[in-house]
Parts: structure tokens; sequence; C-alpha cells
């Protein structure tokens, strides 16, 4: 049984999750978030019956903050941290990691993400493509889906897969959302991995952004066609505007417009997904990729 937990990231409801399964032999949590909801998430367990030092199984999706951030706090407690090949050296050292994400966030970045710390190489188990982790009675299966991210991973358990960002973000009866930030968008590896869950036949999708979706064939396709809108408004206008900054604004006013007047969202589900997935870091990833392939 996976149980939701709402991380309640900025203080907002249902835009960040991570989700915990008993296996039957030590607890498994599926994303972090940020280090700074880790006593969020240790209060959430409480109220279940469960110790957060329990959790000696850590599957994360990719690096990101949102997603990571808080790792290296279970790593501490003796968790081990499964991730990708590529992502493994930038959670036992984050320099880069944090450089990285500072030229998007700013002075923002304590307020968002906490304190970020390296995690000792002996917690950190790197996971290849198909790979399958038996604990317990839960064999986690691994699928590296890159397009977000070169070092993406969606895990599968049963019938279930947990996303991460590879299927977008969809919350309550919104639409699905992609989230493109620089550096390592990339249109047709993510094609390829979202026909990768497709293949692998889930009838749940478990999503970071947030909860899960039990449309997936609906769920993808709508993810692929707003993916490959906001790709080639990108493409068309970005010639247009003299920086990125006026870009930046007139996509902010073109999202805010579909999810107001297409999509029928109120303020409240705006401001949801704007926590989950700020289209502003959707313009420069995007710009970033149609320069790298002209």
């Amino acid at each position: 049984m996976v149980k939701i937990i709402d991380i309640k990231f900025q203080g907002i409801k249902s835009a960040i999750a991570c989700f915990l399964i008993d296996s039957g032999e030590g607890l498994i949590m599926i994303e972090t978030g940020p280090s700074n909801v880790y006593n969020n998430i240790k209060i959430n367990l409480e109220k279940e019956g469960y110790n957060i030092k329990e959790i000696k199984h850590v599957f994360v999706t990719h690096i990101h903050l949102d997603h990571s951030g808080g790792a290296w706090r279970f790593a501490e407690n003796g968790a081990k941290i499964y991730v990708h090949p590529q992502g493994a050296d930038h959670l036992i050292d984050p320099q880069k990691l944090i450089k990285s994400a500072t030229k998007i966030y700013g002075d923002k970045m304590d307020t968002l993400w906490g304190e970020i710390k390296g995690i000792n190489k002996n917690n950190i188990k790197k996971v290849e493509h198909k790979e399958k982790i038996k604990i317990g009675n839960t064999t986690i299966k691994s699928i590296h889906t890159p397009g977000h991210a070169n070092h993406h991973i969606a895990w599968k358990i049963n019938n279930s897969i947990f996303t991460g960002d590879v299927a977008g973000a969809k919350i309550k009866d919104g639409p699905v959302l992609p989230a493109c930030p620089p550096p390592e968008v990339d249109l047709e590896k993510w094609h390829k991995s979202l026909n990768l869950i497709i293949e692998e036949k889930a009838d749940t999708l478990y999503l970071t952004h947030f909860g899960k979706s039990t449309e997936v064939l609906n769920h993808i396709s709508e993810m692929k066609n707003i993916l490959k809108d906001w790709a080639y408004w990108i493409k068309e206008k970005k010639s247009k505007y003299d920086n990125i900054e006026d870009l930046t604004e007139a996509f902010n006013k073109y999202v805010y417009n579909f999810l107001k007047n297409k999509a029928q969202l109120d303020e409240k589900l705006i401001d949801q997904y704007y926590a989950a997935n700020p289209p502003y870091m959707s313009v420069a990833g995007l710009v970033r990729y149609w320069d790298k392939i002209n």
C-alpha cells in the first residue's frame, strides 16, 4: 500500500508529494522533497504510527532539489539512497548542483530548499536501467527516463509507476503540465521516455506533483501534447523578444491564461501549480534546447 505524503511545500498543499511503502522488512520512501520539509514529513509519519528514522531505503527520481534536496537527512539516519548513476556524484558532493540551482533561484535558494549537504558515498546506490531491487516483499524496478533530466528514473512497483517529472504535474482535476528547466531538457528523449512508461502497462501513475492518476494513457497523451505546445510556442516566439525576461513574462501570461480560461482553474489551484511547477523555469530550458539543436 502506498501512502501519499503532502510535504506542504512553502505552506502550499498538493504541490509536492513523497511516498511511503512498508516492505514488511523496512520502510521505503520515494522522493524526499527539500530538506526544509523534513519535519513536515516526520509529523505526517508520526500521525500514521511511523518513525522517520525507520526509513532505510530512499528512492529519488532525480537530483533536482524539490525531489531529493532532503535526501541527506535520511542518509544521516542510515538510509540507503537509490539514484541514477549520473546523479550520484552530485548527491555526494552537491557544489555543482548548488551552483546550477542558484543560477535559477538566486537569493531564494535557502527559503525554497533549506540546507543542502553531501551524502557519504557508502549510503549511495547507483541503479542501472531496468535493474530490480527487492526489499522485503517489495520489488522496485528502475526505468531510466531522460528528457526532463538525463539522470531521471521512474520507479515501478507492481502496476504502479512513480514518475517524478517525466509525466509532468497534474493537481486535482487540472491539466497535465511539463517542467522544462535547464540544462538537460531534450524533447526527443522525453518522447521516448513517455513511450517507455506506456510500454510498462501500469494502471497507476504516482505524481510527485501531485498525487496519482489512473487514466494512464490519457495522462501521457495530454503530457505529450502540452509539452509539444509549450516547446513550439517558445521556438516561435523566442526571436521576437529582445531578452529572456520579456519572453518569460509573455510565457507566464500565456500559461496563466491557459489555466484560467481554457482549463478554468481558480486562483488557489493556479497557485498550487505555480508552486509545483513555476512556468518561468521552462523558458530557459526550452530556449537552451532550441539553441542547442539549431
